[in-house]
């Protein structure tokens, strides 16, 4: 009868006698606990900061030397912003997108207290009173109030839907989603903002579509969109100045000093660049000043100018990347809610980047809206760093879990 050789025991791990010797090996699951950071949406928004401080350096200087000013000074506020915009895209993207999800009732309401406070005590700025103004410091709440309508159609959409058995986006839930963007945008068309009211409607269709909604609710909202804004056009509702540059739009010519100054300026610009641009700080167009608001709204003539087809053309790619990045933290979200707020962040910063470039060309109205993370302002730049901390906080559970 044969018997087993007794298996050797393994000497023990040197340590505190009587208490037992815990492994220095990390278990897998406190290995996967934090989830690695999207590098390629990182590193595409601090491109376009960079290159936006630079831009906006250029289309300053000049213009504050032939006053007398200092030729820095929107530099130095652009880097603040940049710095102040970065800390809140670090704190949202550490934490848990969950939090954020009970906090957007709270940023919903904020938002609306800013949109009604801006109409009480707001300043006109270029016919639009969108600014709260206290001494330097100035905000504008219609900004913000894109990210609060995103989080809150994606809140209404998650909460109607979690734990119906797979039953997606009803009637009724479309019509709560629209009641939570119609308050802000009406409050918004108020001031009056005719550019946010665009981006905000794109946005809202692109969070219906990416949320599950019906398709006839798409198709009908599109129709109701078109003809509501050929009914203002007719009646009358947009503004003087509104009408004159939609009008310079469909007609350059009609105006060239005034309404279409802007729309003539910004083409020569761009077209003064050719395939390599004049060099940074060198542009003849922005020395000279020609084109009006080109640090916040036509900061694009300035890459087209200086930087040539080229360098807009990096512009445009670095813009594709956040874009890209964004659908697919959008499709791999687990999650309703996540699903739908990156959706909702990538249609927002995509329709608005095709609107301020496309009026730089010439191939969109005027409307006064800003290149994100590229042009001139602080409520922007911020409220475009905290949906990037979204969108990182989303990706980085989404691998927590996997």
């Amino acid at each position: 009868m044969s018997t087993l050789a007794p298996r050797p025991l393994r000497p023990a791990r040197p340590g505190r006698p009587g208490q037992p010797v815990r492994s220095t090996r990390r278990p897998v699951a406190s290995q996967r606990r934090e989830g690695a950071w999207d590098w390629w949406l990182i590193g595409a928004v601090l491109a376009l900061a960079t290159v936006g401080c630079l831009l906006v350096w250029s289309a300053t200087s000049a213009r504050a030397e032939l006053l007398g000013g200092d030729p820095d000074a929107f530099l130095r506020r652009q880097l603040l912003n940049l710095g102040l915009g970065l800390g809140m895209l670090v704190a949202v993207a550490r934490c848990d997108h969950r939090w954020v999800r009970l906090a957007t009732p709270l940023l919903y309401l904020a938002a609306l207290a800013g949109l009604v406070l801006v109409l009480l005590a707001g300043t006109v700025v270029n016919g639009s009173r969108s600014w709260l103004m206290a001494g330097p410091l100035s905000v504008q709440p219609s900004e913000l109030a894109k990210l609060a309508v995103v989080v809150g159609m994606a809140l209404v959409a998650a909460e109607r839907t979690e734990g119906r058995w797979g039953r997606g986006i009803g009637h009724v839930d479309v019509v709560l989603m629209l009641l939570v963007a119609a308050v802000p945008a009406v409050l918004i068309l108020a001031q009056p903002d005719l550019g946010t009211t665009l981006v905000l409607t794109a946005t809202v269709l692109g969070v219906l579509g990416a949320s599950g909604a019906p398709r006839r609710w798409l198709v009908g909202l599109g129709v109701l969109g078109a003809a509501t804004a050929t009914a203002a056009l007719a009646v009358g509702v947009l503004q003087d100045y509104q009408l004159d540059r939609f009008l310079a739009f469909l007609d350059p010519a009609r105006d060239p000093r005034g309404a279409g100054s802007n729309v003539e300026q910004a083409r020569i610009a761009v077209g003064n660049g050719g395939l390599f641009g004049q060099g940074l700080f060198h542009g003849s167009q922005t020395r000279a000043g020609f084109v009006p608001e080109q640090h916040t709204d036509f900061v694009f003539t300035v890459a087209g100018e200086e930087l040539g087809l080229l360098g807009a053309g990096v512009l445009i790619a670095l813009l594709g990347v956040v874009l890209w990045r964004a659908l697919v933290i959008a499709v791999r979200a687990r999650d309703l809610y996540g699903r739908v707020a990156a959706a909702g962040i990538a249609c927002w910063f995509g329709f608005q980047s095709f609107q301020n470039i496309g009026m730089c060309l010439g191939i969109m109205p005027v409307t006064g809206v800003p290149l994100p993370f590229v042009s001139y302002g602080g409520s922007s730049m911020f409220a475009g760093m905290i949906a990037v901390g979204l969108l990182l906080s989303i990706a980085r559970r989404d691998q927590r879990r996997r």
